[in-house]
This record gives structure tokens, C-alpha cells and sequence, in this order.
């Protein structure tokens, strides 16, 4: 048993999603969206280098010494597989681990709307999950895939940094392949799958101009095309993929992202209130005329308005499901106006401390990087708490 495995464990026996360790601090883990310590000692230099170097082998660990990042998977046993990412901080070194279940959930599990399930008839076009770092997006687009795996017979490739769910071959034929080890990057891994006879790839991240553009000309040419991006809503997805060409080009991008893009589905996390846990709500956007248009024009504020007039479609708003879930008791209206777009509907709601506090986190910027759909709790100190 490695080393590190003994606070693995800690995070798989309390419905952990995340351990975190840093030289200097004691090591901390992730519970329902809490952080709390897992021992009151802190990681020394010495035991930093133990852990790390020895769960990912002689050769990563001098990529790691030369780059000061590294992604990797770590399969502890046949049920724990973890997400690993590796860095240099200004202590010393660090280390990040999210635990990835090895059954891969059912869109019905997750509680994601079927309708979802009709992106997997598409022949051809972009379709984009979303959400911040931590959302679940990965797990939702692992569920999508492997529906398409039981129920269609096609040619799935996927690139990812790192493979995180291992997906085997049921009616699909499955291959993964993993950034950089093989393939130099998302946009080469994304080029050779024009030349893969691919029907369907999937993007692990869509970061750069090279790979959001060739991903688009993929959706156009008929490939289907699953990318993931770190927005909130369906709005700033379609921002985002304007924004990251040059203003010169982004003409262009608009009628390109007009033509292919099929739908967005995108997700968020909040705390449940009837119980200790999370729960995904979503928003989705089904592409239709009315949308393209929209995009072409760069009016993408009028896409709010498509979405709720939608319904019918099976489109859904962002606030509308976390209003629903509001009045089901399932989230509380804190939870609720913290990650609603419009937080006037939520904040009647609000007890006179929560509207307090909940203004000053407010006033950090929504920009989809760090709003208050992102903010870490203030860590708290209660090493003999029980996690939930």
C-alpha cells in the first residue's frame, strides 16, 4: 500500500470528493462542498516528496520537477480512482486528488433531464457541458457517453487530461486517449480524430483558440463534437466560445458557432438542505433558429428569453431549476441565492443574517471564474468534527 493511501481512504470511507495537501498545512479534505482537516499535523518537505514521488513513478516525478505541474490518474483499488494533480507553491509542494467513482452513474442517477438524452441522436454538430471546476460536468458527459455506448454502435473517441472514467466497449467502440501521454495536446488529439473514421469525439477541456477552432470546424464537417468549458449558464458558454478568437475573426466564429452548435447543458452543484449531499441543477439550451440568429448577431442577452419561452422544448433555465428545487425544501434559499443569476427572485427569502452575508459575497464579480457560484467557504477548524 502506498503511503498516500491511508488518506485516500479517510476521503472514500466519509463521502469525500477531494484531499488536498500542501507543505506547511495539514492535509484537508472536501465533504459536500465543505473543507475540514483530516489530522491537525502538518505535511512536512520529507513526507511531501514520500507521497508524491512514489505514487507517480521515477519518470513523472522528474516531469514534475522540471514543469512543476502534473496530471495524472492514481487507481488506489479496483472501487477509488483519483483525478491527480500535482504543483509547486510557494511553501514547497502541493497536490490535489478528486475521487472518481469507477461505476459510471446513469443520466437518470444524476438527476440530469432527459432531454438530454436526445443529443445522442445528433449526427453532427457541437454540444457543450459546462460548468465551474467541481460541478460534475465530467461526470455528467461520462453518463451521456456511455448511454450512447448501450444504445448506439459508434466510434467514440475521447481525449482527455487525465482519462478519468474508463469506459468499456458495449455497443460503441470506445477509444481513449489521454493528454499528454497520447496525444501532445487537445487540438493534435482532435486533428488525428478527423482521420479516425470518429463519429462522436469528446473534448476533456476546450481552453485555447487552436482547439476551440478546430473543434468547431469539426461540428461543421459532420463530426459530433462533446467539448466541456468552465462557464455557469448558457449565455456566457456561447461568450466564451466568441471570445477566445481575435476580434478580427470573431465575425466569423459567430456564424460558425451558429451553424454547429447543437445544445449546452449546463450544470452546477448546491448543498442540499433536506439532507447531507449535493444535488446537479442545470440549465439547457436546445439549438433552434431562433438561437443561431441570436449568435450571429452577438445578442446573446436575448438568449435568456428563448430558454424560458423554450420550455416546451425542454429547454430550462437556470433559475427556474433552482426555484424548483427551492420549493420542494430540497435546497435552502441561501443555497439557492447564492448560485441564482437573478438574485432579486431569491433574496425575499433570505433571513436577515443570510441577506447580510450573502450580500458581502455578492459583491464579488460573476465573471465565471470566481463569482459566488465559486466561492470556498472560510476554513474551519474542527479537527474532531465528524464529516458528513
Amino acid at each position: 500500500m502506498a503511503y498516500l493511501d491511508q488518506f485516500l481512504s479517510v476521503i472514500v470511507r466519509h463521502g469525500g470528493s477531494d484531499l488536498h495537501f500542501a507543505e506547511g498545512q495539514p492535509p484537508k479534505m472536501r465533504v459536500h462542498g465543505d473543507i475540514m482537516p483530516i489530522r491537525a499535523e502538518p505535511i512536512s518537505h520529507e513526507e511531501a516528496v514520500r507521497m508524491m514521488s512514489e505514487l507517480c513513478g521515477a519518470h513523472n516525478w522528474e516531469i514534475f520537477e522540471q514543469r512543476g505541474d502534473l496530471d495524472f490518474a492514481y487507481e488506489m483499488d479496483e472501487a477509488s480512482r483519483f483525478r491527480s494533480n500535482y504543483f509547486k507553491q510557494s511553501d514547497g509542494y502541493g497536490a490535489t486528488f478528486r475521487l472518481i467513482p469507477t461505476k459510471i452513474a446513469t443520466l437518470e442517477d444524476l438527476g440530469i433531464p432527459m432531454v438530454v438524452k436526445d443529443f445522442a441522436n445528433l449526427r453532427g454538430g457541437l454540444v457543450l457541458v459546462t460548468g465551474p471546476t467541481g460541478s460534475g460536468k465530467t461526470t455528467t458527459q461520462a453518463a451521456l457517453v456511455d448511454y450512447i455506448n448501450q444504445n448506439f454502435a459508434k466510434h467514440i473517441i475521447t481525449i482527455e487530461e487525465p482519462i478519468e472514467f474508463v469506459h468499456d466497449n458495449k455497443l460503441s467502440t470506445i477509444t481513449q486517449r489521454e493528454v499528454p501521454g497520447d496525444s501532445s495536446s487537445f487540438a493534435a488529439g482532435l486533428k488525428a480524430a478527423l482521420r479516425e473514421d470518429t463519429d462522436i469525439v469528446l473534448v476533456g477541456e476546450m481552453r485555447d483558440l487552436e482547439t476551440v477552432s478546430l473543434a468547431l470546424t469539426a461540428a461543421e464537417t459532420g463530426l459530433m463534437v462533446f467539448g466541456t468549458l468552465h462557464t455557469n449558464n448558457a449565455r456566457k458558454t456561447v461568450d466564451r466560445m466568441v471570445d477566445v478568437f481575435p476580434v478580427e475573426r470573431q465575425s466569423q466564429a459567430r456564424a460558425m458557432l451558429a451553424n454547429s452548435l447543437r445544445g449546452v447543458v449546463a450544470q452546477l452543484l448546491l448543498k442540499r438542505a433536506d439532507r447531507p449531499g449535493r444535488i446537479a441543477v442545470n440549465e439547457i439550451l436546445i439549438a433552434n433558429a431562433a438561437v443561431a440568429a441570436i449568435i450571429r448577431e452577438g445578442a446573446t442577452q436575448k438568449l435568456q428569453d428563448v430558454i424560458i419561452s423554450g420550455k416546451t422544448q425542454g429547454m430550462q433555465f437556470m433559475d427556474d431549476a433552482i426555484w424548483a428545487l427551492l420549493e420542494k425544501g430540497i435546497v435552502s434559499p441561501h443555497e439557492a441565492f447564492m448560485k441564482a443569476i437573478d438574485k432579486s427572485r431569491f433574496k425575499p427569502f433570505l433571513s436577515p443574517e443570510e441577506e447580510a452575508l450573502a450580500s458581502a459575497a455578492g459583491s464579488v464579480a460573476d465573471d465565471g471564474k470566481r463569482g459566488p457560484g465559486n466561492l470556498v467557504r472560510p476554513f474551519v477548524t474542527r479537527a474532531q468534527a465528524p464529516a458528513r
